[in-house]
């Protein structure tokens, strides 16, 4: 079997081995791979593991052998599933591999627009604590979170974990799934429709896919919805959320913060209009980046192909 890693470098740019999954085939890595080159680098390739490579019918076509496609991701938004049925071709993701990281980092977001946490390092770095007459000071409004009540949008597995970390904070919870359900499974969350999570909510986590029903879920409409000063964490997909509404509300102290792990446009080449925005965290999509998580991914990815080599594929989203 030919095996073809596309965009191998932002997964694994040397800190863990490929070797188990080099056992099971002829592997050819590249560190990054643009998308005019992907018709030459897995024309012959049996299977090919993806990142986000946009992986479209005509793409597929190129690919006389191409039997499997594994994404290495737990979204696959970027291929054409229908297509690739069509064609016969087998394709996997990578599911629950981040939760503990994506649930780790939701909570360093909200964290630092309570605490201001950087901002404060960087003040007693530049000799604000040794000038202060008291033995503390502090440069913003600080947040408890115990007794604030946090909405959370998308309550599958990660979603379901940032409910019992919130919990544990003394936080209230609400919930709202894609399929309804009466009850939540942790003690101290409780189902909700999103109307009332809009209303209610001192934070909002998102942790939904991004759909044609829910883009831009995070709009002006919405936010007027919401309590003055609520603050809103993004850790799913950028293009839930209209970024130049967001900003209007932070200007306006309609929002009292926004925290995001993922953006619109990723790299965002021609910047966004929440940099500089205040009250705002930005962070380059690295909620899944820790080395234990990306770990799980190949381990997952190695077993992946090696289950559909051995004819009974695993994590398939088409077959």
């Amino acid at each position: 079997m030919k095996i073809v890693i596309l965009e191998s470098y932002v997964i694994n740019p040397g800190d863990i081995s490929w070797e188990n999954l080099a056992e099971l085939g002829d592997l050819t890595i590249y560190d990054h791979t643009p998308k005019e080159l992907a018709p030459e680098r897995i024309r012959d390739a049996d299977i090919v593991l993806a990142g986000k490579i946009e992986f479209t019918s005509a793409l597929m076509d190129e690919c006389r052998n191409l039997k499997y496609i594994c994404e290495l991701a737990t979204g696959y938004n970027n291929i054409d599933v229908k297509a690739a049925s069509e064609r016969g071709i087998a394709l996997s993701n990578i599911p629950a591999y981040s939760t503990p990281s994506v649930v780790q980092h939701t909570f360093a977001l909200l964290l630092e627009l309570c605490m201001h946490t950087g901002q404060h390092s960087a003040g007693v770095m530049s000799g604000k604590w040794n000038k202060c007459r008291d033995f503390s000071y502090w440069e913003t409004p600080l947040t408890e979170l115990s007794g604030k009540t946090m909405g959370i949008i998308g309550y599958g597995q990660i979603g379901k974990a940032v409910a019992q970390v919130a919990v544990c904070f003394g936080m209230k919870v609400l919930a709202c799934a894609a399929h309804p359900r009466n009850e939540s499974g942790v003690e101290g969350v409780a189902m909700a429709e999103i109307e009332d999570i809009l209303r209610q909510s001192d934070v909002i986590s998102l942790h939904c896919p991004l759909t044609q029903e829910n883009e831009k879920l995070i709009r002006k409409e919405t936010i007027a919805k919401m309590r003055d000063g609520a603050i809103i964490v993004n850790t799913a997909r950028g293009g839930l959320v209209n970024e130049q509404d967001v900003l209007e509300a932070l200007i306006s102290g309609k929002l009292g913060g926004f925290a995001a792990d993922t953006l619109s446009k990723e790299p965002p080449t021609d910047g966004s209009p929440l940099f500089g925005a205040p009250n705002c965290v930005i962070t380059p999509h690295l909620a899944w980046a820790p080395i234990e998580s990306r770990r799980r991914l190949i381990e997952t990815a190695t077993e992946n192909v090696r289950s559909f080599i051995g004819g009974h594929p695993q994590n398939t989203v088409n077959q």
